[in-house]
């Protein structure tokens, strides 16, 4: 299933995925769209995007899809680990 750009961004957008937090980091300020009146950065769905078309293309350049190790830092990305 191929979806387009717009299709992708969309279902981001569904699930939540471009709210941030508070704090913004200044290696994240180029991908903060802007920020809420509360204080919560609205991250840059296009550009984030743009960056997991690229994680993908790594991913599939490797052979040998034993030698991929996923790691979260985070409590809520355990669960994307595991159904990696």
């Amino acid at each position: 299933m191929s979806l387009t750009k717009e299709e992708d961004v969309q279902m981001m957008l569904v699930c939540k995925t471009h709210l941030g937090t508070r704090n913004c980091d200044h290696r994240m300020k180029r991908y903060v769209f802007r920020r809420t009146v509360d204080g919560i950065h609205i991250i840059h769905l296009g550009k984030t995007w743009e960056k997991v078309m690229v994680a993908a293309r790594a991913l599939v350049a490797i052979e040998n899809p034993a030698d991929i190790i996923v790691a979260s830092q985070r409590p809520y990305g355990s669960r994307a680990v595991l159904k990696f």
